[in-house]
């Protein structure tokens, strides 16, 4: 029996999931042939996850996915024992789940996907798309444990490129709303969105909300350009979850997560809409063109 505990909610899950049951695959385990998954979700309830992390343990799992940096440090409070396989968007040493990257220790072991430092980078490829701009919104949710992180890299960014960099906080649907309307009143040009499990629970709603604003918008996932955004940089969901579901099932054939260094995600991807550019009235230069992983026409 496998744990799975998501501060999201199912229908923000399904990259996630796919890649999961992929690793899991490829070591052979097969869900409702082989194991069986018990998932747990929060609903964006932060404060849900320990007594959740806790009923896993109580089912005695054999092993626990944890998605995210809250899952990964409410189910390290809730056992020492189980093993725990994670994907964080953080150095997972300073976050305390490890005490190295190569030799881990204790129960846990997992995946650093680095999306608290890509936030620089999306910043620099929004500007070559959006030239114009001389503002650029930064929408983060304050309740996310690497917003300062990500947020200061950006702020630290701009000016070198010659830009001003609006914040915006959202943590609840209301407030996703009003950041909308103060780039709006602000005329920023456009908008950098961070990466965030509640954000990818939004994904439509944050999409026809830059449509109906006509603001250009950067995604940190390949999901929202597919959904009709803009462009998005970041790593894959699929190839992260992939490479903890080949921890998990490596676990469950009898390694222990102290013998797994931590893998660094080295799949970053750059897609771009054509079709959101178009009706943006933008032309997506040559050079970004050639830089982009998948370009939707």
């Amino acid at each position: 029996m496998i744990g799975y505990l998501n501060l999201g909610s199912p229908e923000s899950d399904a990259s996630r999931l796919t890649g999961l049951r992929r690793g899991l695959n490829q070591t052979g385990y097969v869900e409702g042939r082989n194991f069986v998954m018990e998932y747990r979700w929060a609903g964006n309830q932060a404060d849900r996850l320990p007594a959740l992390a806790a009923d896993l343990v109580q089912l005695q799992v054999a092993v626990t996915v944890a998605a995210g940096v809250l899952p990964a440090l409410a189910a390290k409070t809730a056992t020492t024992s189980i093993p725990i396989v994670f994907s964080v968007a953080a150095d997972p040493v300073q976050l305390g789940l490890v005490a190295s990257l190569n030799r881990p220790g204790g129960n846990l072991t997992g995946q650093n996907g680095f999306v608290g430092e890509l936030g620089a980078k999306g910043l620099a490829l929004l500007h070559d798309l959006v030239p114009s701009a001389g503002t650029i919104g930064f929408l983060e949710n304050p309740n996310n444990p690497v917003f300062e992180l990500t947020t200061r890299d950006v702020l630290a960014a701009a000016p070198v490129m010659g830009l001003t960099v609006q914040t915006l906080k959202a943590s609840t649907d209301r407030k996703i709303d009003a950041a909308f309307a103060s780039l709006v009143q602000a005329r920023t040009g456009a908008l950098l969105v961070g990466n965030d499990i509640f954000f990818n629970s939004r994904i439509e709603r944050l999409i026809e909300l830059a449509a109906h604003h006509a603001i250009p918008t950067m995604y940190g996932f390949r999901e929202f350009v597919v959904a009709g955004g803009l462009i998005s940089y970041g790593t894959s969901l699929i190839e992260n979850y992939r490479q903890v579901g080949l921890y998990a099932g490596r676990i469950l054939k009898g390694e222990k997560p102290t013998d797994l260094p931590v893998v660094q995600a080295t799949k970053l991807e750059l897609i771009i809409n054509l079709r959101t550019a178009k009706t943006l009235g933008l032309e997506a230069p040559a050079k970004l063109l050639a830089l982009a992983d998948e370009v939707i026409e």
